[in-house]
């Protein structure tokens, strides 16, 4: 969404493993022009304990009868917990005709006098039950991984980034940021080996007071985000307790006449400043940090991560200078209003604030109605003026507007846009999001297909009108360059988790057999 991003993918991954249930259809609502329609949706599934999920691929310690009394002690444990809670959350949010009940277990913080941290229990050993043996798409995951990973290790082992090609590695601040961000890819895909050498680099090597400037934003989502992945997925402490320690070190950058934070702070000094570029601060980079912090807070039990954040939000929420929902790119430090007023995308410097919205809200437990509000908004003001179809296959894309003037530019980067409607779909907002999800679902699909190399372009521009032979997307020369960005293939796991339908995990599997056949080196 920022002026990082043009080096690498975003990675915006959900605060929570129980953010995604099994799929169902997501048509509890119907769809309503200017809000959530009053009809009352079904609840997702509930989780009732914090800690480290089952790891899909790993075989159980325990022999099976002590599996099983461990198993049933756990159920009678959640049964429980899930009747006295209850018994005492009867409290529903209302919003323009919504009824939507609170989610328990994912309260913050309050700001009252905080009591010991929130610490997810240890695994039981053995916990986990027999995995089924990887299939064969799965099995070419890992070993696209295992690749990576094995060039990373041999060339760039500790530095924040690979460079294949030259076989040498490349420093944004020199914190070991593909190792971090990889922590929990490689616990999800099983790999303890890989993980375990991981973990000893951080426990070693990972220090953090050292005279060098980081982005707020890219090193919240990477190394923060990192750190409190691989805690809820392992439980283990050096996780939580290096994130503390990072978190602490970011928290100068808020120290703002206006407490819109800095883009970039010393995490050795505690000196924070704008970019050398501008004054103002990113607006996706400022409302893009807040699911980070938030947890950290409710972890640590310390809310001086919360409030910093969330004061961000409050003053955002309240500024004049959208339009029905939508926000400029810019914002001042100094004064706390936005800047550079009436241009509005999804893309670079805006996208993550749509995003970040909905997930605060899910990951509050679906109280925070001035959240859930500014989204929804913001998806009727998408439609209104940011809408249309391409031609001649009449694709629904996502354009610009600026000062009033249209253009059907859209970035790959907007392509979280379907996904993160499919999740608001699925926890209880309009049918009609899942519907524009499914449609720019296919977009994003044909920004890939219609590539010769099956890979999307870093922006595309869509063909308004009927012109002969021409396709409906078109790429400029200066955009024809694939960046290894996420977003198209996050947004077909929500569809297909959240559907079912086969066609979605399909599209994923070719735009991997893309990238191994034209990006692997």
């Amino acid at each position: 969404a920022v002026n990082g991003r043009s080096a690498e993918e975003r990675k915006a991954r959900p605060a929570d493993p129980p953010v995604l249930p099994a799929p169902h259809k997501a048509d509890a609502l119907p769809d309503n022009s200017r809000g959530v329609s009053p009809q009352v949706c079904s609840k997702p599934q509930r989780y009732f304990r914090r800690g480290p999920p089952h790891l899909q691929i790993r075989a159980p310690d325990k022999d099976p009868k002590e599996q099983r009394q461990h198993d049933a002690r756990r159920r009678d444990e959640v049964v429980g917990d899930a009747r006295q809670e209850e018994s005492t959350q009867r409290t529903v949010v209302s919003w323009r005709g919504a009824v939507i009940e609170p989610e328990p277990g994912t309260e913050l913080p309050s700001r009252k006098a905080q009591g010991p941290p929130t610490k997810p229990p240890s695994p039981a050993p053995g916990s986990q039950n027999q995995p089924a043996s990887p299939n064969e798409r799965q099995r070419a995951v890992i070993d696209a991984f295992r690749h990576a990973w094995t060039g990373y290790r041999k060339f760039a082992w500790g530095h924040d980034e690979l460079k294949p090609v030259s076989r040498s590695f490349s420093e944004w601040f020199g914190l070991g940021l593909t190792l971090i961000d990889a922590l929990d890819t490689m616990w999800i895909l099983g790999l303890k080996k890989e993980f375990e050498e991981a973990r000893k680099w951080v426990s070693k090597k990972l220090r953090f007071q050292k005279d060098v400037d980081v982005n707020l934003f890219e090193s919240t989502i990477r190394i923060l985000g990192g750190l409190l992945s691989a805690y809820h997925l392992s439980g283990d402490d050096l996780f939580l307790r290096k994130a503390e320690d990072f978190g602490n070190r970011l928290l100068p950058a808020f120290q703002t006449p206006s407490k819109i934070p800095y883009s970039d702070v010393n995490i050795g000094t505690g000196a924070a400043h704008p970019p050398r570029w501008t004054s103002d601060s990113t607006v996706a980079e400022v409302t893009s940090i807040q699911l980070e912090f938030r947890e950290l807070s409710r972890l640590t039990g310390n809310k001086k991560f919360q409030e910093a954040a969330e004061e961000v939000t409050r003053r955002v929420h309240s500024l004049s200078g959208k339009k029905d929902g939508l926000v400029p790119m810019f914002i001042s430090t100094h004064s706390g209003l936005f800047t550079h007023l009436g241009v509005f995308t999804l893309g670079a410097r805006a996208d993550s604030y749509y995003e970040y919205l909905l997930k605060q809200w899910i990951q509050g437990g679906k109280k925070e109605t001035q959240l859930l509000e500014d989204y929804v908004e913001a998806v009727e003001g998408i439609k209104r003026h940011l809408l249309r179809k391409s031609e001649p296959r009449k694709l629904t894309f996502v354009g610009e507007l600026a000062h009033g003037r249209f253009s059907a530019k859209m970035d790959h980067l907007v392509c979280f846009l379907p996904g993160t409607l499919a999740l608001g779909a699925h926890h209880g907002l309009p049918a009609g999001h899942m519907e524009l999800a499914r449609a720019l679902m296919d977009t994003c699909y044909q920004m890939n297909r219609q590539m010769e190399t099956g890979l999307s372009p870093e922006i595309v521009h869509f063909n308004l009108y009927p012109q002969g032979d021409r396709k409906d997307v078109q790429v400029k020369p200066a955009d024809r360059h694939n960046l290894l960005r996420p977003e198209t293939v996050e947004s077909l796991f929500y569809l297909h988790r959240l559907t079912g339908e086969r066609k979605y995990q399909d599209w994923g599997w070719e735009i991997l057999q893309s990238f191994n056949k034209y990006t692997r080196v």
